[in-house]
């Protein structure tokens, strides 16, 4: 299966960027909205989603707060949806990068 993203029109020199640098995509693609941008290049990610839960034969609503490198070409802002992909450890807690913005706020 091959993962194909929409290039971003801008370009970086960033090398963990998976468009312009040396970074591979590998694993689990995920949808979120990006709650909070403050750091420098990283952006944290709330991924909501279903659990089903047996003794109640129902579904519950989960969600987790992924960090994620966010490359200078893509650079999404807070309340954007975005994708992201996983990769290789960036750092002790980012190991997805922002691939794609599906809706700017």
């Amino acid at each position: 299966m091959a993962l194909t993203f929409k290039k971003p029109k801008k370009t970086c020199n960033d090398r963990n960027c998976p468009f312009h640098g040396r970074l591979p995509i590998r694993g689990r693609v995920l949808e979120g909205l990006v709650v909070s941008a403050k750091m420098d290049k990283t952006v944290i990610v709330r991924h909501d989603f279903l659990r089903y839960v047996p003794k109640f034969m129902r579904y519950e609503r989960r969600h987790s707060r992924i960090p994620c490198h966010n490359p200078p070409c893509i650079d999404a802002k807070e309340g954007d949806r975005v994708t992201i992909a996983e990769c290789r450890p960036i750092s002790k807690t980012v190991s997805f990068v922002v691939v794609e913005k599906l809706e700017e706020k």
